[in-house]
């Protein structure tokens, strides 16, 4: 019998959930990575519930919930500390069906990477579609060392992806959002804090816990493309943030400059014509770039690989089953996508009117409670994926609770 064969160019996260995926429904699976170790670019990353029920499937969401820093709460403040809207974890759990974890994505890149075979990830490899393929005929992937033939082509290259520019070569392309973001891990403050998203005139800082005691910290402020610090990053941050309420000094004040990262952001506003073509199919950033303003970017990236995974082993011809994942998949991300931008620009106000509307209007919404607050998040964290049952590790996950529940009956 014929095995299938997936190759997966790029070893991000959305890459190698897919793989993983993949793998577990008996394909073999080839991950192409140009970097020459799995050393993710970034410090943390968000998974909302819709992430974390997706993993489920792979038999990797508890262990993702394990590493839940905190469950109390936080919210959105204003430079000089003041409370614009406070929120619950308890409450988003019981309305989402769980809470947000926040880890680094190292750690989330390791959990992936132990769920496949030794060798499955070759890394220091560069790669280019070669032949997008078609139901006669295997896609073609060309190497540095050769060409691979492969019953289908995952292209999670990121947002200057060139399996889209393959593709899709009219497509104009990511365009830059107007701002720049910074990123720091570092220990955690001496005083307390509670987790928080401080929004000031055309600036925002966000200070989160891990589970390993550290904190992550994030910053965007409004910015031409390509800038730079005249000096270095760090002191660009003191200079934006550093009169901030607690703990953004302290947490300045450890920052060593070489360990800011500094990004511009850029997204894909003009939505792509299909995630697929012939036996080549899209996902993550590649697919649908978003600005990071509803911490979204890698959740959808980890939809999109048990999306397409189920798909793909539901035994249709490949085009058939890339369609399928196409019609799935792009309107959801397309609405995203406009989301994230149009909260963007709301929380990169800079008139200092606008400012003000806006924090009244906030803390106006506030007053009726973290539920009303939550609302944006409904349709997106609340996501369940597609015939989740009919795959191996959801359903003995399913067979264990219910299990579980059965002797928790008996011994009552």
């Amino acid at each position: 019998m014929h095995r299938q064969r997936a190759v997966v160019i790029g070893a991000g996260i959305g890459g190698l959930t897919a793989a993983v995926a993949l793998h577990q429904r008996g394909w073999q699976v080839t991950v192409l990575e140009r970097a020459a170790a799995l050393t993710p670019v970034g410090a943390g990353i968000g998974l909302a519930p819709n992430a974390q029920r997706a993993l489920d499937v792979l038999g990797l969401g508890d262990r993702v919930r394990a590493l839940s820093a905190w469950q109390g709460d936080g919210g959105m403040r204003a430079p000089d500390g003041r409370w614009l809207a406070r929120t619950s974890a308890q409450v988003a759990a019981a309305r989402f069906g769980g809470p947000l974890v926040l880890l680094h994505r190292a750690t989330l890149v390791d959990l992936l990477a132990a769920g496949l075979p030794e060798g499955t990830v070759r890394t220091g490899v560069t790669a280019s579609l070669a032949d997008h393929g078609g139901d006669d005929r295997p896609a073609v992937v060309r190497t540095s060392d050769g060409d691979l033939e492969a019953d289908l082509v995952l292209g999670a290259d990121g947002i200057h992806s060139g399996v889209r520019r393959a593709l899709f070569p009219e497509y104009p392309g990511p365009r830059y959002s107007g701002f720049t973001t910074w990123r720091v891990v570092v220990p955690a403050p001496e005083r307390p804090f509670l987790p928080h998203e401080t929004w000031g005139p055309g600036r925002l800082w966000g200070t989160q816990p891990l589970k390993d005691g550290r904190i992550y910290a994030y910053a965007m402020a409004a910015a031409p493309a390509g800038a730079q610090a005249p000096d270095d990053e760090r002191a660009e941050l003191l200079r934006l943030f550093g009169d901030w309420h607690h703990p953004v000094p302290e947490i300045l004040a450890t920052v060593a400059p070489e360990d800011v990262l500094r990004h511009d952001v850029h997204h894909m506003p003009e939505p792509l014509p299909a995630f697929h073509r012939g036996r080549v199919a899209l996902l993550g950033d590649a697919a649908h770039a978003m600005q990071p303003t509803l911490g979204q970017g890698g959740n959808q990236a980890i939809e999109d690989a048990v999306v397409l995974a189920h798909h793909a082993g539901r035994g249709l011809p490949p085009g058939e089953a890339l369609a399928a994942y196409t019609a799935d998949r792009l309107p959801r991300t397309t609405a995203m996508v406009r989301q994230a931008a149009r909260t963007g620009r709301l929380a990169l106000l800079a008139a200092r009117p606008a400012v003000a509307l806006r924090n009244a209007l906030v803390v106006a919404v506030s007053r009726f409670g973290p539920g009303l607050v939550l609302r944006g998040f409904d349709g997106i964290a609340d996501w369940r994926p597609p015939a989740a049952a009919d795959l191996p590790a959801y359903a003995d996950r399913r067979e264990r609770r219910t299990a579980a529940a059965r002797r928790s009956t008996t011994h009552s």
